[in-house]
This record gives structure tokens, C-alpha cells and sequence, in this order.
């Protein structure tokens, strides 16, 4: 069948884009091609919100046939964390029959060449970006997001990572030419000729672990960096997270055909409810590449274990804020306020640990001691959510009980700062939403330690008291080097204490942000510019996105001819 989706169409038609991303990269300014604001769709083709909503509305309770070879079955469950019955059924795979198939689609995705792939990559983004409402109610009602976060960072945001990491395949793949003619001179004798062909070629297929809270945001760039570098990708799905992925998996399948490519080239491994088929994936010798989100032991087992792939994780780390000094001191409460109760500090991005010298803090407003920085911030926090809407609207929903049980059990490890209250939604009276537990802790005492140096994901935080500032420069060291760090913040009007705070991140590769009191939040990063996470520290291996986290997705081939 002809493809009715040519290259040179595809091209014409984003390879703008392509270039515009390219020099994003380069020069690490802000640009997106995807509208952050709700109502900037609805013309050219894309779904407004009424129809975002009831394309959403129209997939519950039904079968989504991908069409994807070895079908054997059907699954689902997901339930919302707002209460609501996805009853979305999805393919089970027969492995042993999926697997070839998605191989065998390999060699014509290979020989396309990096610039065809890339704009096959931006046709099903852009696809993707025109359902960005009805992505949004799938995000929102398989992570507990919010709709307004669901819809930036489940669309536009997410859609964004993708689009970088296509970038970074592409541009590391045509770093080598696709072919030279060589010539060594050999004095009087005629040269030595050679003409040599260079072809990247694909590792094999990818495996995209999804996670409950961020299914997109956090598996777009592992799956756009394996398709674009000429890798089938298979997509597994957390189990409470299917929608997303699977709505993902349906439009790459579906752009993949137009453009004459086998569609087996993306597939969904969805699960029967336990069957807990990540393990046996990911030892399977066709999975040569893994990218994974999730808890810090099964990412250090896919690290131990899944030896034939290369393995990209993000995994766990404790977040900490160096609270020292301010010259914006409501600024300052404000913005951590915000940070903390960002979907009910949901993010592996959220602060936890608040290091503050014992004595107290220097400010615009004259000291403040530990007990008056811990307690203006419980009011900051108050104050954020105070309005029952605007809380709802900020918190979103409690992702799993195991969430809720952390929260609930946090008061009893030191003095509430500020207490934990119940929410009603009057839209989703069966969603579970709970305001930020703020816990003071004497750092100088053994039986804290234990608190604060382990993760404690969700609506949680620790005000830790420290003897100065100097030992919360060397408990941020060791939080790093041995838990780990997505993200460090650091409020300081010192310029000797910014180097201490500073020297420990760049030796520790922990990313860093000074003194933010405005609409920038330590737990968000921009695509194009912010890197998420760096690579070197035990919080993940890999950072989203750099060279790094695609140049070993393909190795190039040498081919050589005399003459």
C-alpha cells in the first residue's frame, strides 16, 4: 500500500520545527511550539475543550483496539483518583508473537534515514498536540493531577520533552556523515580509495516502564529518543496509568501506517491485574534498551538485572532547600509554599528537606528564628490554600493509599509545623485530596536522621534545625552523594555561602536553583533549556535530555568500498 504520507511532505512540512528545536537545544533559550493555554485550541484541526472533553468521555467504558499483532486477551481496572470508572479495556500481548513483530518493522525504519524519522516523530507529536484536551482528562484521571497541571504538563509540557529528545536523536545522528570518499596518498603509487557509508542502526527494541504520576511527561522522552534513533518501542504501562500511554501508543501506530512503516514499530504491553510483567520484559533478550520512572529498588534491579539493555532511570532522591538568608522574605515563603503544595508535592521534584540554622535567618524583615520561619511558612501554606476551589485546583488527588499512608504517619516523627487537613471536591466527592504536613526536626538528633534522610514521597516536608549553616552545606553533601537529588534549592544573600552551596552541587551533580521568590518553582523545568535530573547522582542515571541519553540508542555502521 502506498504511504499517504510521503517524506518530502512530512518534511516540508516540519522540518521548520525540527530546526527550530535544533537551535533551542544549542542555545538553551526559552521556545515551544505547543500552547500552554487551554484556549489556544480548537482551530486547525485541534479539539477545543468541549470536544477534548467528550472524546474523553466517549473512550470509557469501551475496548481500544490497537490492532497490534499477538492480542490474547483484554485488561483494564483503572480506577481514578477522583472516583471515577475508567472501564477502558486494552490488548494483552502474546510476547512471543508481539515481539518479532515489532523487529521485524526494524530494517525499513532503519534504512529511512535520521530526518525521516524525525518527522514522522514530529507528525505524531503534532497529532498528539491537537488531542491535547483529551489527554489532559486522561492524565487527570489516571495520576489524581489537577486538570490545569494535567493539562500543561500530561500536553504542552510533555509534548515538549518529546519533541527535545527527537532533537538531541537527531542531532547526534547526523553528527557522522552518511558517507565520504577517502583517499591516502601513497607517494608515487596510486592513493589508497575507499568510499565508506555510515548508518546508524538501532540497539533494538525499547522498553518504556510508565509511572502512575506523570505517564507522559515522563515517558515521551524515552520513547521519541528510542523511535527517532530507529528503535521499535514497546510501551508498559503502570497499571493505574494505561489511558495516556495507550491513546499515545494509537496515534504513533496510526501515523507510522500512513507514512508506510509498519505500525508494530510502537506497541502496548498492558497487564492483567498482578501480573507484574515489568521483570520478565525487561530480561528478555529483544529489550535492548529501558526506560524506566519509578522506585528507587526496582530501578537499581533493572540496573542489576536487565544487563543485554542499556538501562535509562529515574528513580528517588531527597530534595533539599538550604534556607540561609533572604532579601525577599514573603517572596521566599510564597514560593516554597507553592512548591510544596504543587500536586500534593507528588513530583520527584518537590522539596522535602528545609535545612535552617538553628538560630534562625537573616531577612528584609529583620531575623527570623527557626520556630518564626517554620511557622510563617505553615501560614504561607495556610494562606495558599485557604479556598477550598483553589486548593482542589493547586492539589489535585491522593495518587495511591500508600501516599495517604506516608502522609498520616509523618506527624508522628517530630513537631507539626503545620498540620495536614481534609479537602472535600464537591465535583469528585470520591477523590481523596489532603493539605501539605510540614515536621519540625532537631537535625543534632539520631532518631531524625532517619526521617529525613529517607524519601517520603509525597505532601511531606521536614524544617530541619542545624547547628549553622556550614553543616547544612555537608548534610546537603551527604543527602546527595548517598540518597540522592532531583532538585536543590538554596536561599542566600551570601556570596561565600552561594560558592559552598554551589561547589557541593557541581561535585555531587545535583541541579540547583538560587533564591527563587517569583513565578519560577524549584520542582518545574523547561524543556529546551532546564535539564531533569543529571546523571550523577544515585536520584537517576540519566538526565532528560542531553546527548548523553540518546547517543547510545544506535551505534553506526561502517560500510566500505574499494575504489
Amino acid at each position: 500500500m502506498a504511504a499517504e504520507l510521503t517524506a518530502p511532505e512530512l518534511i516540508a512540512k516540519h522540518r521548520h520545527t525540527l530546526d527550530q528545536a535544533l537551535e533551542a537545544i544549542r542555545t538553551r533559550a526559552y521556545w515551544s511550539p505547543h500552547p500552554e493555554h487551554p484556549k489556544a485550541y480548537g482551530e486547525h484541526g485541534s479539539l477545543d475543550a468541549a470536544a477534548g472533553k467528550a472524546a474523553f468521555d466517549a473512550l470509557l467504558g469501551t475496548r481500544l483496539d490497537l490492532g497490534q499483532a499477538g492480542t490474547d486477551d483484554w485488561v483494564g481496572g483503572e480506577i481514578s483518583p477522583y472516583g471515577i470508572e475508567l472501564g477502558v479495556s486494552y490488548p494483552h500481548a502474546d510476547l512471543d508473537v508481539l515481539l518479532p513483530a515489532m523487529k521485524a518493522g526494524q530494517p525499513a525504519w532503519r534504512d529511512a534515514g535520521a530526518e525521516v524519522r524525525a518527522v514522522v516523530c514530529l507528525e505524531i507529536l503534532k497529532r498528539i498536540s491537537d488531542r491535547t484536551h483529551e489527554f489532559a482528562h486522561a492524565v487527570m484521571h489516571t495520576s489524581g493531577q489537577a486538570f490545569l497541571m494535567a493539562f500543561q504538563a500530561g500536553g504542552p509540557h510533555a509534548q515538549d520533552r518529546g519533541l527535545e529528545a527527537v532533537a538531541y536523536a537527531y542531532a547526534e545522528q547526523v553528527r557522522t556523515p552518511e558517507s565520504a570518499e577517502w583517499s591516502k596518498p601513497q607517494g608515487k603509487r596510486d592513493p589508497l580509495v575507499l568510499t565508506k557509508n555510515f548508518t546508524p542502526v538501532p540497539r533494538g527494541i525499547g522498553l518504556v516502564i510508565g509511572c502512575n504520576t506523570f505517564p507522559t511527561w515522563n515517558g515521551y522522552p524515552g520513547l521519541f529518543a528510542s523511535l527517532a534513533t530507529g528503535n521499535a518501542v514497546l510501551v508498559k504501562p503502570h497499571p493505574r496509568a494505561v489511558l495516556p500511554l495507550a491513546l499515545t501508543v494509537r496515534i504513533a501506530r496510526e501515523v507510522l501506517t500512513e507514512a508506510g512503516f509498519a505500525a508494530d514499530l510502537v506497541a502496548l504491553a498492558a497487564e492483567r491485574p498482578g501480573e507484574g510483567i515489568a521483570k520478565a520484559l525487561a530480561t528478555r533478550p529483544e529489550i535492548r534498551i529501558i526506560d524506566y520512572t519509578g522506585s528507587t529498588s526496582f530501578g537499581d534491579w533493572l540496573e542489576a538485572n536487565a544487563r543485554q539493555a542499556q538501562v535509562y532511570t529515574e528513580k528517588a532522591g531527597v530534595n533539599t532547600v538550604i534556607v540561609h538568608s533572604t532579601d525577599d522574605y514573603k517572596g521566599m515563603l510564597s514560593n516554597l509554599a507553592f512548591s510544596l503544595s504543587l500536586y500534593s508535592g507528588q513530583m520527584c521534584t518537590t522539596p522535602q528537606n528545609l535545612l535552617i540554622p538553628r538560630e534562625g535567618i537573616l531577612t528584609d524583615q529583620g531575623p527570623k528564628t527557626f520556630d518564626e520561619v517554620t511557622a510563617d511558612l505553615a501560614r504561607a501554606v495556610d494562606g495558599l490554600l485557604g479556598d477550598d476551589a483553589r486548593a482542589n485546583a493547586l492539589l489535585g488527588a491522593i495518587v495511591n493509599p500508600d501516599v495517604k499512608a506516608r502522609l498520616e504517619a509523618a506527624a508522628g516523627l517530630g513537631e507539626v509545623a503545620l498540620a495536614s487537613r481534609e479537602i472535600s471536591n464537591p465535583e469528585f466527592p470520591g477523590a481523596v485530596v489532603r493539605t501539605p504536613v510540614i515536621v519540625k526536626l532537631d537535625g543534632a538528633k539520631p532518631d531524625a536522621e532517619a526521617a529525613y534522610m529517607s524519601e517520603c514521597f509525597g505532601p511531606v516536608s521536614f524544617a530541619v534545625a542545624l547547628d549553622s549553616v556550614t553543616d547544612a552545606v555537608e548534610l546537603l553533601r551527604r543527602t546527595v552523594r548517598e540518597k540522592g537529588a532531583m532538585t536543590v534549592g538554596a536561599y542566600t544573600t551570601d556570596s561565600e555561602v552561594e560558592r559552598a552551596i554551589e561547589e557541593v552541587c557541581l561535585e555531587e551533580a545535583a541541579q540547583l536553583s538560587f533564591n527563587l521568590t517569583g513565578g519560577v518553582f524549584v520542582n518545574q523545568t523547561a524543556a529546551f533549556s532546564d535539564f531533569h535530573g543529571s546523571g550523577g547522582n544515585p536520584a537517576a542515571n540519566a538526565a532528560l535530555c542531553d546527548g548523553a541519553f540518546v547517543a547510545n540508542r544506535f551505534r553506526v555502521v561502517e560500510v566500505r568500498h574499494q575504489g
